[in-house]
C-alpha cells in the first residue's frame, strides 16, 4: 500500500496534512471532554442535595423508629418523623433526577462539540487521502518495467494539457507511436506525478525522474 507520494514536496505536504488532521482530532476531543466535564460540574449541588436529603431521611426514620417504641403515644409521635422522612426522600429523588439530566446534557454537549468539527474535516481529508492511496497503490503496480511506462505515457497524451505536452516533444504522439524511450518516460513521468509517483530507475533508460 502506497501511503505517501514519491515526490518530496507532495510527500511533505501529505505528512504535514496528516499531522494537522491528528492535531485537529486531539484538539476537539480535548474540547469535547472539557465541555463535558464543565457541564457535569453543574450537577454538584444536586448531588449534595441528594446526599443530604438521603441522610436526613435515614436519620428521621431512625428517630421515628425509636419514638414508636414509646408506650401509648409512640405511634403518634413517630408520624411527623415518617412524613418528614418521606419528604426528604422526595427531595433526594429530585436531586438524583437533576443529576441524571445534567449528565445526559453533558454527554450530548461533549459529543456535539467534538464530533461536528471532526466529521467536517474528516469528510474532506479522509476521502482525499484514500483516493491518493488507492490510485498511487494501483499505479505502483505498473511501473516495474520499462514497457509498463507506456500505459502512463498514453494516459498523459489523453489527460495532460497541450502546453505541458509541448515541453516534452514537438510531436509527443508521434514519438509515443515510435516508442521513443526518452519521450515515453517523460510522458509517463507527467502522469505519474499526478498520483505522486516517479518512474523507477530502470536499466537502459536515459531519462531522469520528474
Amino acid at each position: 500500500m502506497k501511503l505517501f507520494a514519491d515526490t518530496p514536496l507532495r510527500r511533505t505536504l501529505q505528512v504535514v496534512a496528516d499531522l494537522l488532521f491528528v492535531a485537529w482530532l486531539c484538539l476537539w476531543v480535548w474540547a469535547g471532554v472539557a465541555v463535558h466535564d464543565g457541564t457535569e460540574q453543574l450537577a454538584g449541588p444536586a448531588r449534595q442535595t441528594d446526599s443530604a436529603a438521603s441522610s436526613m431521611a435515614e436519620q428521621l426514620r431512625d428517630a421515628g423508629g425509636r419514638l414508636s417504641s414509646a408506650p401509648l403515644v409512640g405511634d403518634e409521635l413517630a408520624v411527623p418523623f415518617d412524613k418528614a422522612a418521606e419528604a426528604s426522600d422526595g427531595l433526594a429523588s429530585a436531586g438524583r433526577d437533576t443529576v441524571d439530566a445534567v449528565e445526559r446534557l453533558a454527554l450530548l454537549l461533549g459529543l456535539s462539540v467534538a464530533t461536528i468539527p471532526i466529521l467536517i474535516v474528516s469528510a474532506i481529508h479522509l476521502p482525499m487521502r484514500w483516493r491518493f492511496i488507492r490510485e498511487a497503490t494501483a499505479g505502483a503496480r505498473f511501473i516495474d518495467a520499462q514497457e509498463d511506462l507506456d500505459l502512463f505515457a498514453l494516459r498523459a497524451l489523453a489527460h495532460q494539457p497541450m502546453r505541458v505536452l509541448a515541453t516534452v516533444s514537438d510531436d509527443p504522439a508521434g514519438a509515443w507511436r515510435a516508442r521513443d524511450p526518452d519521450v515515453v518516460r517523460r510522458l509517463a513521468a507527467l502522469e505519474l506525478a499526478d498520483v505522486g509517483l516517479r518512474p523507477p530507475k530502470l536499466p537502459g533508460s536515459s531519462g531522469t525522474a520528474a
